[in-house]
């Protein structure tokens, strides 16, 4: 743009030209930089809302059943698997018996028990995933980074000084 500017004896004018040119280009790609800054201020937003459903939180007297009601299913699984072991050691014939009912039980309902299942376990195991420790640096403490030297942009420096 410089050459050009003093070609033309109209830095303003190329100035002009350019910023045309850019705004012509957004309307057929739009601005990375502008939807990156919409998407902070949406997920900034979002966390926001999602904050402030947790400000008042009470633990009442309900609050604690289900909590302890949602600790449940995984030591209940642990031990009755073991149980069926123990069953099936106690009373072999009876626990047969048994199977063959579980035989008899469709594949669908296999399917559906599976997923909710699957989807109670992921979900827990999304939730410590998401709400982790994380650890940051102690401030206090830290280094601060020394840029290194770059020769090229002390000498673009220079000219922007000078000019």
């Amino acid at each position: 743009m410089g050459l050009i500017g003093s070609v033309l004896n109209a830095p303003g004018a190329v100035a002009a030209l350019g910023d045309a040119a850019k705004g012509v280009a957004e309307v057929f790609v739009p601005s990375a930089t502008k939807r990156m800054e919409l998407s902070a201020q949406a997920q900034e937003a979002a966390l926001a809302q999602f904050g402030d459903e947790f400000v008042n939180a009470s633990a009442s007297g309900f609050d604690r059943l289900v909590n302890g009601l949602n600790r449940l299913p995984r030591p209940l699984l642990a031990f009755g698997t073991i149980g069926l072991f123990v069953y099936a050691m106690i009373d072999p014939a009876d626990f047969a018996l048994r199977m063959v009912g579980l035989n008899a039980v469709p594949e669908p309902l296999w399917w559906l028990l599976g997923a909710v299942v699957a989807f109670y376990f992921g979900a827990r195991e999304t939730h410590y995933f998401r709400n982790r420790p994380v650890n940051l640096p102690a401030v206090a403490g830290a280094a601060v980074p020394v840029a290194e030297a770059n020769p090229a942009l002390d000498d673009w420096r220079a000219t922007q000084t000078e000019g």
